[in-house]
């Protein structure tokens, strides 16, 4: 059977290492925006996860054949009333470094417990099919800020989100670690059960 064309809305290096990981590279062409040929600019402006992956995908899915994926995702903090959420990516700016923005958000939850500095990652996915048909999922970690960033692996905010019962940041973990218990892990193994069935019957 030939290989599946799939598209990665991304532009992210690190999302698609992830992706690649739990996808079987021997049944999909597995392919950025960049190897497709797509040059669009997308305006995120959705008030959520699942509304900014769906315009990312559809907006892709117009531009090429093939099979289509597209996630945004964030850290949303309690404390800090559900910040950055959306604006992950672009909070303090899109340019400056995570390890400012990680010690933003130390800085801003200084003095508050343990108990009080609950957080997750929210990833939201959409998949858009070659025959039209379209779903969107969503995976979410629970877990709390931390009182320093931790651990070399991973990248954005991993090393000030720490998770129990490790009590380690999910840049401590390893890569499969960290897939086993993910938002974005949760996320692609639904997103993998859909592609897997549609090419099984294409």
């Amino acid at each position: 059977m030939a290989k599946q064309k799939l598209i990665f809305a991304t532009g992210n290096p690190n999302k698609l290492r992830e992706f690649k990981e739990m996808l079987d590279e021997r049944e999909f062409e597995i392919m950025t925006m960049t190897d497709a040929g797509v040059d669009v600019d997308i305006v995120e402006d959705g008030e959520t996860f699942e509304e900014n992956a769906r315009i990312k995908a559809r907006t892709v899915a117009a531009c090429v054949d093939g099979i289509v994926v597209a996630d945004d995702s964030g850290l949303v903090v309690d404390a800090l009333g559900g910040e950055p959420g959306v604006y992950s990516s672009r909070y303090m700016g899109e340019d400056t470094p995570y390890v400012e923005k990680n010690a933003k958000i130390i800085e801003r939850l200084s003095g508050v417990p343990k108990e009080r500095r609950t957080a997750r990652f929210v990833c939201a996915m959409d998949v858009i099919l070659p025959d039209g048909e379209e779903q969107t999922v969503t995976g979410v970690m629970e877990g709390y800020i931390g009182d320093a960033p931790m651990g070399e692996n991973g990248f954005g905010y991993d090393p000030i989100f720490y998770v129990e019962p490790q009590n380690v940041s999910t840049a401590y973990l390893s890569p499969d670690e960290k897939n086993a218990i993910s938002h974005r892990g949760k996320a692609l193994r639904a997103i993998k059960a859909i592609v897997e069935n549609y090419h099984a019957f294409h």
